[in-house]
């Protein structure tokens, strides 16, 4: 799983932020203050750092220049938008820069643009006998492809990147579907059951009691 470092000190959005990349499939943790921010690097690695600029303790100019020996990309959020601000921060060596207000879908764009230029979004996965490839929508099994509706690939590819992870049915219905969870849940195990026969993966898609489904690897 992918992990991205939120360094806001507005609490909303830095939630809003995490709350939406959680939904994407990132690992994301939250820094309200440059200190704490610097902290977190010095402890974990990071695919991608969401960084303000405005920052109590270390602002965001500083901590970009803590953060470009370990190559990890870098988003400028800030609400400095002015020409002169967004030459400084791409000069000093951000991969990108959104200005405030800014709509989710614009920041999701971005998030996977910045990760898939920077080789860290893989388009294609090999579990156990199974390669997945996210670009041609391809399945193969030993060599083989394997039929999956539109559904199903989305599905199976949404536990993949969540390998290990017990994913509500809720999650996976309002990811895969694009539409709220009513509570039927008759559409997720029908088209899981799909997945597990053609894939011959009922000892690898384990059904989670009052939860969803997990892919054990």
């Amino acid at each position: 799983m992918l992990r991205i470092l939120v360094v806001e000190d507005e609490k909303a959005i830095a939630n809003l932020i995490k709350m939406n990349l959680s939904a994407e499939g990132y690992f994301c943790s939250v820094a309200y203050d440059g200190k704490r921010a610097a902290d977190l690097i010095e402890e974990n690695t990071y695919d991608l750092i969401l960084l303000d600029i405005m920052l109590p303790e270390i602002d965001g100019y500083e901590l970009l220049a803590y953060i470009r020996p370990t190559n990890t990309p870098v988003i400028f959020i800030t609400a400095k938008g002015s020409v002169e601000d967004r030459i400084k921060g791409l000069r000093l060596g951000a991969d990108d820069y959104i200005v405030k207000p800014f709509q989710i879908g614009e920041l999701l764009a971005r998030v996977e643009a910045i990760l898939r230029r920077t080789g860290k979004m893989t388009t294609e996965y090999e579990i156990f006998d199974v390669v997945v490839n996210t670009e041609s929508r391809t399945v193969k099994k030993n060599g083989e492809f394997i039929e999956l509706t539109v559904k199903e690939f989305d599905l199976l590819v949404e536990l993949i990147r969540n390998k290990n992870v017990a994913l509500y049915r809720e999650h996976l219905y309002e990811k895969v579907w694009n539409e709220p969870f009513m509570g039927e849940t008759r559409t997720i195990d029908s088209h899981i059951q799909r997945i597990r026969k053609k894939l011959d993966w009922d000892e690898h898609i384990k059904t989670v009691f009052r939860v969803g489904y997990r892919l054990e690897v």
